[in-house]
C-alpha cells in the first residue's frame, strides 16, 4: 500500500491537546505598533504556509526576509494599509502553538538550529499572540493557518509502527479532527480573552493534488473544523483550497503541474506554496478581509 507522503499531506492537521501554563513574554514589536489610522495592524498565525518557507533557501542562519509569505504579500494589497506581524513558525502544530515545545513537526528545531522567526520571542506562539494584542489594540485582523503538521506527526507515526499506513491514518484522523477542534478553541478562546473584538480570518488549505480523492478529502474534513471552530468565534475563511482548485482545473487538478507549489525538479514539487501560490492565498484573504 502506497504510503501517504508529506506532498500528499500537505493540509490534515490537528494534535494532543497539552496547555502548559507558561509565563507571558512581552514581544519586542508590541511596543512599536504604528497607532495612526492608516497603519493598523495585522497578526498572522500558523506554521510553515504563512511563513512562507522555501526549503531551497534554507541554510543554517538564515535571515526571516528570505522568506515571504501571503501575509507579506497581503499588506500590499490592503487599504487602509495594514503592519503585519507574522508570528507563524515552520513546523508549528496546533499543540505546539499552545504550548511552546516539542513534540512538534519541526518548529523548535528551526528556531534552534536554522534561522530567526519574521518576529522575535522566546515563548509559545500564542503567548506572542496574546501580548500583542493586548498591546496594540488597534489590530484589525488576525489571521489563522494551523494543522498540516499535526498530520504530517500522525503520519510519521503510522510509518514507524509499520502494517498499512493508509489505513492506519484513516482510523487516526477522527482523534486528530477532535483535537484539532479542541485546541483551535483554546486558541481563540485565549486570543478572545484580551480583549480583542477584530476579525478573525481563518485560511484553508490547499490540496497538493486534487485528482486523489482521498487526499482531498481528507484536508476537506480538517478545513471543515478550522473553518468551523473560526466562525463559532465570529471569523470567516479565506477559501484557499477553492482558489488552488481553480487555478489547477485547467492542468486536471495537478497543483505542481498548474506552478502553485515550489519545484524541486522539472516534474516533482515541494508541498508549499510557490509565489504564484503565496499571491493566491493572499488574495483569497483580501477578497474576505472586511475593509
Amino acid at each position: 500500500m502506497r504510503r501517504f507522503s508529506s506532498v500528499r499531506l500537505a493540509a490534515i492537521g490537528t494534535a494532543l491537546a497539552c496547555v502548559l501554563a507558561l509565563v507571558p513574554l512581552v514581544p519586542a514589536s508590541a511596543h512599536s505598533d504604528d497607532d495612526s489610522p492608516s497603519h493598523k495592524s495585522y497578526l498572522a498565525l500558523g506554521d510553515s504556509v504563512p511563513f512562507g518557507y522555501n526549503p531551497l533557501l534554507v541554510t543554517p542562519g538564515v535571515a526571516p526576509s528570505a522568506f515571504v509569505g501571503y501575509p507579506e504579500l497581503l499588506v500590499d494589497y490592503a487599504r487602509p494599509k495594514l503592519r503585519v506581524a507574522n508570528a507563524s513558525c515552520p513546523g508549528e502544530t496546533s499543540t505546539s502553538m499552545i504550548t511552546g515545545t516539542r513534540p512538534d513537526h519541526g518548529c523548535q528545531n528551526y528556531r534552534q538550529y536554522v534561522g530567526a522567526l519574521h518576529e522575535s520571542y522566546t515563548g509559545s506562539q500564542l503567548d506572542y499572540a496574546t501580548n500583542f494584542l493586548a498591546t496594540n489594540p488597534r489590530t484589525k485582523l488576525v489571521s489563522v493557518m494551523i494543522g498540516a503538521n499535526d498530520a504530517l506527526m500522525l503520519q510519521d507515526e503510522c510509518v514507524g509502527l509499520g502494517g498499512d499506513v493508509n489505513s492506519c491514518i484513516t482510523n487516526g484522523l477522527g482523534p486528530v479532527l477532535y483535537t484539532l477542534r479542541a485546541n483551535l478553541t483554546t486558541i481563540y478562546s485565549a486570543l478572545r480573552a484580551q480583549g480583542y473584538r477584530g476579525e478573525f480570518v481563518a485560511v484553508t488549505y490547499y490540496s497538493t493534488d486534487y485528482r486523489d480523492p482521498t487526499v482531498t478529502g481528507s484536508i476537506s474534513a480538517i478545513d471543515a473544523v478550522l473553518v468551523d471552530v473560526t466562525k463559532s468565534f465570529g471569523g470567516t475563511a479565506a477559501d484557499g483550497f477553492a482558489a488552488f482548485e481553480r487555478a489547477a482545473k485547467p492542468y486536471g487538478g495537478d497543483t505542481c503541474a498548474a506552478g502553485l507549489l515550489i519545484r524541486l525538479t522539472p516534474s516533482t514539487c515541494n508541498i508549499h506554496p510557490s509565489p504564484a501560490g503565496a499571491a493566491l492565498l493572499a488574495a483569497a484573504v483580501q477578497k474576505t478581509h472586511k475593509h
